[in-house]
């Protein structure tokens, strides 16, 4: 079973392959971009245990080297430390322009080593082989690649396109729970942004994504994959549509700021949170019904998952300090905020007209 999204920007087209074995055969798909049979590999430690063996033999099988790195696990490691390691080794291993560099791993790597590559000698290729669920729907296409900053979440980066993306979704097997439900917040925002339709397939559907159905998750991924495709194609630099990805973010990265980026909240969980929030947001403006947020509450409650800050483990700060954190978005235009809303399910739009008092409101009543 093997699903195939192509990302259609002019030049640098690419196709985003979906399915099992694809790690066993990554040689295979990543021989053809090879100027010479060698790659280097940008991994975490939890990554290169289970899987960096099994990649290395899929390359091998096709008389391709491969060197590696292994960082540390976690979201601590999307930072300036880890970034210079990461190049100073790939100096090491004498990466030319004309060589590829492999992100292998969750979210945190594909975004690190994206970044590595676009700015080792003015940039390098690289091909994402994601691993967790929100990197294989998400963060691992459409060539968003950065670290974090003191002030905030992605604040600093690159627009960098991969070469191929390899989302071998047999490897989902060996997430834990809280990690697939944290990546299923991904999922569910494509649904809740641009297709009634595909939320409610994942209000049925969503029970069997969460317990290893493997026809389940690869139509799953596939379909969030091919709206994210779509949007980029339209908007590669956010000037416009691609914005709407960004739905339940403003008030996610605002909560991971808050939780110190820390495995009290993942970026998955913040994000479904503020998915939960934007819709609260839009209810009370007028926007849309109560019934709209009241609905996506229940699906995410249904699945297990976090909906509001009382579910967030330990103090947060004040509703007046995350509103705050939220003015360091990346999305601040003008020194105004922007948040994404919705006028229903699979119907949101991006607005600057947000009152202050608004917000405060609604992040009160989820304490």
């Amino acid at each position: 079973m093997l699903e195939t999204v192509r990302v259609e920007l002019p030049g640098r087209e690419y196709d985003v392959r979906i399915g099992l074995g694809l790690i066993t055969d990554a040689g295979k798909h990543i021989a053809p971009l090879l100027k010479r049979p060698k790659v280097a590999v940008l991994t975490d430690e939890t990554v290169a245990a289970l899987h960096l063996e099994t990649l290395r033999a899929g390359l091998a099988a096709e008389g391709i080297e491969m060197t590696s790195l292994a960082l540390p696990a976690g979201e601590a490691t999307k930072s300036w430390g880890p970034l210079q390691q990461s190049i100073g080794w790939l100096l090491d291993q004498k990466v030319e322009r004309a060589d590829v560099v492999v992100a292998f791993g969750g979210g945190v790597i594909g975004d690190l080593a994206g970044f590595a590559a676009a700015i080792l000698r003015r940039g390098v290729r690289f091909v994402q082989i994601p691993t967790s669920l929100l990197a294989q729907v998400d963060s691992s296409v459409g060539g968003k690649t950065g670290i974090n900053a003191e002030q905030g979440k992605n604040l600093i980066g690159a627009f960098h396109q991969p070469s191929l993306v390899l989302a071998d979704t047999g490897v989902l097997g060996t997430l834990t729970p809280r990690d697939i439900l944290a990546g299923y917040g991904e999922v569910v925002k494509y649904g809740l942004l641009g297709s009634a339709n595909f939320f409610e397939w994942l209000e049925e559907q969503g029970p069997r994504l969460a317990d290893g159905d493997v026809a389940t998750r690869v139509e799953a991924v596939r379909r969030s994959v091919q709206m994210k495709a779509d949007i980029v194609a339209r908007d590669e630099t956010e000037q416009g549509d691609r914005a709407l990805l960004n739905l339940g973010h403003t008030f996610g990265h605002a909560l991971e700021a808050a939780t110190g980026y820390s495995d009290r909240l993942l970026h998955g969980e913040g994000v479904a949170v503020g998915c939960a929030l934007a819709f609260e947001l839009s209810a009370r403006m007028g926007l849309c019904a109560q019934e709209s947020p009241s609905r996506v509450r229940e699906h995410l409650k249904s699945m297990g998952m976090k909906t509001d800050l009382r579910d967030i483990p330990g103090a947060l700060p004040s509703a007046e300090t995350l509103l705050s954190l939220m003015g360091q978005d990346k999305k601040v235009v003008q020194g105004q905020l922007r948040f994404v809303l919705a006028r229903g399910i699979g119907e949101a739009f991006v607005t600057g007209d947000v009152q202050p008092d608004d917000v405060l409101q609604v992040l009160r009543d989820a304490e």
